[in-house]
C-alpha cells in the first residue's frame, strides 16, 4: 500500500529505483522480437490468474473514493469489472501481433566514397507515464513499452494505488516467468507529490515523460520536468460543415461526434456551418442533438436559425467542455472557418464534411492539426481506430510524435555506418 511521506527521501529510493529501470532497459532494448511477445503472452496470463486480487484490490479503491467523494464518471472510470481486466489481458496479446519496430530499417544509402549508411529503429529507453483515473493504462503503457523494447516507470492516481499495484504485480509474474528483470516495469509507491516532483527530475534515468489526463496535471508536468514531455493539453476539436455537405451525412457525424462520448479528447467541442447551408441544416441539427441532450450555444446568426439555442460566450470558442455542450458558429466561408480553427483550435482533431474535392483538400492543406478529417467524425483519433492495437496517448506536439502514439511512436532511431576502410580527407 501507499508508504507515508514521513522518513522517506523521495530522491534516494527514486535513484535506486531508477537505476534499476536503467539496467533493465538496457537488457529491453536487445530482446529478440520471439521473446518479447512470449512475455506479452505470459503478462496477459497473470492478468487473468490474478483477476481476483485485481477486483479486489480494485474494490478497496472503490470503497475510498466513495468516500472521498468522488463523481460518479470517476468512479466509473477507476472500476475495473471482470469484462475490463480481461480486456486489459487481450490488448496485450493484440501486441503480439503487431510488426516489431526495433531493427527496422527506415532508409539506406550509399556514399559517392563507398559508406553504406543505415537509419535504424531503437528504442528510446525509460518512458515515465503519469497518468489519471483509469488502472488499465497501467497494463496498457506496460505493453506497448515491452513492444517497443523500453522499461517503464508509471505513476498513477491515488485513487487507483491499489489496483495499479496489484495489475503491477500481475505484470511482475509474467516477467518473472520469462526471466526478466521486475525493474522493467516500475510503479512509483508514493501518492505524494513531492515524489512526482522528484522523478520528474530524474533526467539521468528517465528519457521520456508522458503525461496522461487533464490539462492541470499536463501543466504541472510540463512546468516541473527536466525531462521531454511529449503532450496534450486539450482537445479543442471542430467540424466544419462546409455549403457542398451531405445534411443527413453532415448530421450523423456531427452527432457521433459530439454525444458518442462527450467526456474524452476527441468529441466535437465546436461546430462551423456555412451560412449558405446554415437556415436549412441548423434546425435539424438542433432536432437530433436536443433529444440528445445537448446543450446548443450559439453566435448571432445561429440563434436567430436556432431561438432555443443559449448565445455563446467569448470564452465559449476555444473551450473543451467535456460534457454535452456544444458550441456553434454560422461562417461566411471555408475560409472563415480555417481562421476560426486556427485561433481556437487546439491542433488535436479537426474535420470538414463536404461533397467538394476542391475544398476538401484546401481545408486538408491549411488546417494545422495532429489528424485532419474529411467526411468523418473525430472520434477515429484513436490508436486502436488507426490500427496501431493501442495507444500510449495522443500527442499534439509537432517533434517526434504527433496524433495517436502507438509502438512505433515509442521508438527513436541511429545511424548505423559501415566502411571499409575510409578515412576523412
Amino acid at each position: 500500500m501507499n508508504q507515508s511521506s514521513t522518513n522517506i527521501d523521495f530522491k534516494q529510493e527514486l535513484m535506486a529505483m531508477g537505476q534499476a529501470t536503467r539496467e533493465a532497459a538496457r537488457k529491453l532494448a536487445v530482446l529478440p522480437g520471439t521473446r518479447k511477445e512470449r512475455c506479452l503472452n505470459a503478462m496477459a496470463d497473470a492478468i487473468m490468474d490474478q483477476q481476483p486480487s485485481l477486483c479486489q484490490a480494485n474494490q478497496q479503491d472503490l470503497a475510498a473514493g466513495r468516500e472521498r467523494g468522488l463523481s460518479k464518471a470517476m468512479l466509473d472510470r477507476l472500476e475495473l469489472t471482470p469484462e475490463r481486466i480481461e480486456e486489459m489481458a487481450r490488448g496485450l496479446r493484440v501486441l503480439v501481433g503487431l510488426p516489431d519496430p526495433v531493427g527496422r530499417v527506415d532508409s539506406t544509402w550509399i556514399r559517392p566514397n563507398g559508406i553504406k549508411i543505415r537509419k535504424v529503429r531503437v528504442p528510446i529507453g525509460v518512458i515515465g507515464i503519469i497518468y489519471e483515473s483509469r488502472p488499465n493504462v497501467t497494463a496498457d503503457a506496460a505493453g506497448l513499452c515491452m513492444k517497443a523494447g523500453n522499461a517503464v516507470f508509471l505513476r498513477g492516481g491515488s485513487e487507483s494505488l491499489r489496483s495499479n499495484q496489484a495489475i503491477v504485480s500481475a505484470l511482475h509474474q509474467g516477467l518473472r516467468s520469462c526471466e526478466l528483470p521486475e525493474a522493467a516495469i516500475q510503479l512509483l509507491p508514493w501518492t505524494d507529490r513531492a515524489a512526482v516532483t522528484a522523478m520528474l527530475k530524474m533526467n539521468q534515468y528517465i528519457d521520456l515523460i508522458i503525461p496522461r489526463g487533464g490539462e492541470g496535471l499536463i501543466r504541472a508536468v510540463v512546468e516541473n520536468s527536466t525531462i521531454p514531455v511529449i503532450k496534450h493539453y486539450k482537445g479543442v476539436c471542430h467540424i466544419y460543415v462546409d455549403q457542398a455537405a451531405d445534411p443527413a451525412m453532415a448530421t450523423a457525424i456531427v452527432e457521433n461526434a459530439k454525444c458518442q462520448r462527450p467526456g474524452v479528447c476527441n468529441a466535437l467541442e465546436s461546430l462551423l456551418i456555412h451560412r449558405d447551408i446554415a437556415a436549412s441544416l441548423a434546425p435539424k441539427l438542433y432536432t437530433v442533438l436536443n433529444d440528445k441532450g445537448v446543450e446548443l450555444r450559439g453566435d448571432p446568426e445561429f440563434c436567430r436559425l436556432v431561438p432555443q439555442a443559449k448565445p455563446a460566450s467569448d470564452d465559449d470558442w476555444g473551450r473543451e467542455f467535456l460534457d454535452l455542450i456544444l458550441a456553434v458558429r454560422v461562417v461566411e466561408s471555408i475560409e472563415q472557418a480555417i481562421e476560426h480553427i486556427a485561433e481556437f483550435g487546439s491542433g488535436h482533431s479537426e474535420a470538414i464534411i463536404t461533397e467538394n474535392k476542391t475544398a476538401a483538400a484546401l481545408f486538408t492543406e491549411h488546417v494545422d492539426a495532429a489528424a485532419v478529417y474529411v467526411n468523418a467524425s473525430t472520434r477515429f483519433t484513436d490508436g486502436g481506430q488507426f490500427g496501431m492495437g493501442a495507444e500510449i496517448g495522443i500527442s499534439t506536439d509537432r517533434i517526434h510524435a504527433r496524433g495517436p502514439m502507438g509502438i512505433d511512436e515509442l521508438t527513436t532511431y541511429k545511424y548505423i555506418v559501415t566502411g571499409s576502410g575510409q578515412i576523412r580527407t
